[in-house]
């Protein structure tokens, strides 16, 4: 009878240790960094509110650095011990607030949204990046990656025009050598705008590289508008999310 219990145990030990295995996630292979054009996000009926430190600059602005496999599915949420501490970033804060800058409702510092993207994202690349190291690596490839000038020395301009979705990927990869995902979303007027540009990175958030695979998101038409970030984009009055 002990020897049948041992064995039960033994094999109950096995079962418990292969289901552990299997839901640990498992390595990622490249980042997506996502950057968005504030007066799209604005630029819609549930419009947005400017951070408590003011109005952000017409520049793009990160959304977040994603860790994504190449089958296109990513890890989330990776590890709950692991919380946001805002102590770890506290040289990166002016930074952040200029180039990472929330634009959910109502009014916040940035904090929330930071903290949201290193919860649900920066835990899941903790093997590589520590949380101070995630936010600096975001911040130096958004400066490497100038969008807003890439687009401009091809006459690519926020001034409300329309221009052809070829254009905007190929003065991108024209100026960055890697080829960009550009996502639209639509103005209260029901026309495709610019509003975010995905670059993919490797695992190590060092160079940029071309992308295994594409994300999945609201595709552009033909021809995209670019909208000039003017205070006529805010402000909104609901609350709104920033994932």
């Amino acid at each position: 009878m002990k020897g049948r219990q041992s064995s039960f145990v033994f094999i109950k030990l096995l079962v418990i240790q292969s289901v552990a295995a299997l839901s640990v996630a498992r390595d990622f292979d490249f980042f997506y960094l996502v950057q968005q054009w504030p007066a799209s996000y604005c630029d819609t009926k549930r419009s947005c509110c400017y951070p408590t430190t003011g109005k952000p600059a017409e520049d793009f602005s990160i959304h977040g650095l994603w860790p994504n496999y190449d089958d296109g599915t990513y890890p989330s949420n990776c590890d709950s011990d692991n919380l946001f501490d805002p102590s770890e970033i506290s040289d990166l804060t002016e930074r952040l607030q200029k180039q990472w800058p929330t634009l959910a409702c109502p009014s916040g510092d940035g904090y929330k949204f930071w903290e949201h993207e290193w919860d649900k994202h920066g835990t899941c690349s903790e093997n590589v990046l520590n949380q101070h190291s995630y936010f600096q690596k975001a911040l130096d490839l958004k400066s490497r990656a100038n969008l807003l000038q890439a687009l401009s020395s091809s006459g690519i301009r926020p001034n409300g025009k329309y221009y052809s979705l070829d254009s905007i990927k190929e003065a991108i990869q024209g100026a960055l050598g890697v080829s960009p995902y550009v996502q639209c979303n639509v103005d209260p007027s029901g026309n495709d705008q610019l509003y975010q540009v995905y670059l993919c990175v490797d695992s190590s958030a060092t160079d940029f590289m071309e992308c295994p695979v594409m994300p999945h998101g609201r595709r552009c038409g033909s021809r995209i508008e670019f909208p000039p970030f003017s205070d006529s984009n805010s402000i909104g009055e609901d609350y709104v999310e920033e994932i």
